[in-house]
């Protein structure tokens, strides 16, 4: 529950601030993703570092390098229409999971930028997801 409050915190200063948050996360390209339950049904919106791509929004499943995909991730393979907030716009988008070369070049330049990312894949014998979503309309 401890996650469960500080991404809430996150999301409520994001919404407060037009998109911008502080701490581990200042100046960082924050994206709020709402999904729906692949079980339950009910909207979870999570607060994610993405890597902007002309229109796309992509994120990545790296869950600071745990064994297993987040949440977020299986919520959104089996419910793939989800809501993004970027600054001060919502849309609906698409999610699609990258593969093959497109994943890697799009992982390698989030690890670039963030090399918190390369040490997450290093942590965890998964492969870390990259997810592009193209926002509808």
């Amino acid at each position: 529950m401890a996650q469960a409050n500080w991404n809430q915190k996150i999301i409520e200063e994001f919404r407060a601030n037009e998109g911008r948050v502080g701490g581990p996360f200042e100046g960082a390209p924050m994206v709020l993703l709402t999904t729906t339950g692949a079980k339950t049904g009910r909207s979870h919106t999570t607060p994610l570092m993405y890597l902007p791509e002309g229109d796309r929004v992509v994120v990545f499943g790296s869950k600071g390098g745990a064994p297993e995909h987040p949440q977020w991730f299986n919520n959104l393979v089996a419910n793939p229409k989800v809501k993004i907030e970027v600054g001060t716009e919502t849309h609906e988008a698409t999610a699609r999971v990258a593969e093959g070369e497109e994943r890697e070049r799009l992982y390698r330049e989030q690890a670039r930028r963030y090399p918190q990312f390369a040490e997450y894949q290093q942590k965890t014998s998964r492969q870390i997801p990259v997810v592009i979503l193209e926002k509808a309309g």
